[in-house]
């Protein structure tokens, strides 16, 4: 909430006046090649603004439960609210306490998914199933939609970083990252980590869980 409230009153703040400044001075430019561009760097900031106000909402989102299987069902109904698919979280085996930073990774990587298959996939139904094994941590997102072809599935939409974000976020705790898709079959992500890494176990040191890289 910390860095929050930090990234709204402060930086988005100054970008927010950065930009009023910007189209105070594209109001005095004449109509013509330089002006066009100035509109479209205004539009990519415009982006950023609105990605940032994002990002800060995400944040928020975050703080306010500790518990997975409560965040990502509350994501899918707020996606589902109004739209025509329909949302269904799955649930097997008792609960277990995850690592922090394994369940925000977790949960950004089935955020990413979710908002990919509302917007893209066309379906009529997705799924999210949790399962809490002893041995291993999985998640599944399923839809019944359209489909991607199998070079977007291995490297992602041209100037579009969802899927390369997913399979950092994956690689970063230690986890697997599947798709498995094709043309009018249905999207199946599946994220799998070890329980060793996924879950709290008393006494144990959360930060040796995970290979830092040195700069």
């Amino acid at each position: 909430m910390r860095i929050a409230r930090e990234l709204h009153d402060n930086l988005l703040q100054t970008v927010q006046g950065f930009m009023l400044r910007l189209q105070a001075v594209n109001e005095t430019i004449a109509p013509g090649t330089v002006k066009d561009e100035f509109e479209e760097t205004l539009e990519i900031g415009d982006r950023a603004v609105a990605e940032g106000r994002q990002a800060v909402q995400n944040l928020r989102s975050a703080s306010t439960t500790d518990d997975l299987v409560q965040t990502v069902g509350a994501l899918g109904d707020e996606l589902a609210s109004g739209h025509r698919t329909t949302f269904r979280l799955v649930v097997e085996g008792p609960t277990k306490e995850l690592h922090p930073i394994v369940r925000d990774e977790i949960y950004s990587i089935a955020r990413e998914a979710l908002r990919n298959a509302f917007t893209h996939a066309c379906a009529s139904h997705i799924q999210v199933e949790i399962n809490f094994d002893e041995r291993l941590l999985q998640l599944r997102i399923r839809d019944d939609g359209r489909g991607i072809s199998p070079e977007i599935a291995e490297q992602g939409r041209a100037g579009h970083y969802g899927l390369a974000g997913m399979q950092e976020r994956a690689r970063q705790i230690g986890s697997k990252l599947l798709v498995l898709s094709g043309p009018e079959t249905g999207t199946e992500i599946e994220l799998s980590i070890p329980g060793s890494m996924a879950y709290c176990r008393p006494g144990r040191s959360r930060v040796r869980f995970f290979r830092w890289k040195e700069e």
